[in-house]
């Protein structure tokens, strides 16, 4: 079954990230936040040493690191990422991320043009 989002994209809602956000031991939890025609965001909380395998997208993918710091590696690059860091990727690009500490984020995943 598929999880319905916590917005629906038609009617004004204030959400607390922060109250949303759900970590669990030596996991990772995702929240779709919305979900559109032509986008899709979604809420990570990632517990530390957790990690992402290199994989690519198909869509532009923005991320906010909310909370705790992450490793990000762009292409084969690592970049150390903490709270209030914003980082674009285009589509197609090979990435991965790990947890250096308990960390959340926000994926905001769009068309390319």
């Amino acid at each position: 079954m598929r999880e319905q989002p916590l917005l629906d994209g038609q009617t004004e809602k204030i959400l607390s990230l922060t109250a949303e956000t759900r970590f669990v031991a030596a996991g990772i939890v995702s929240r779709t936040i919305l979900s559109t025609k032509h986008s899709r965001v979604i809420l990570f909380a990632l517990a530390e040493g957790q990690e992402l395998t290199e994989h690519t997208s198909t869509q532009n993918a923005l991320i906010q690191i909310l909370t705790g710091e992450c490793e990000f590696s762009l292409a084969g690059k690592p970049h150390s990422l903490k709270p209030g860091d914003l980082l674009f990727m285009p589509a197609n690009l090979p990435h991965a991320v790990r947890a250096t500490q308990q960390f959340s984020m926000l994926l905001t995943l769009s068309a390319p043009n």
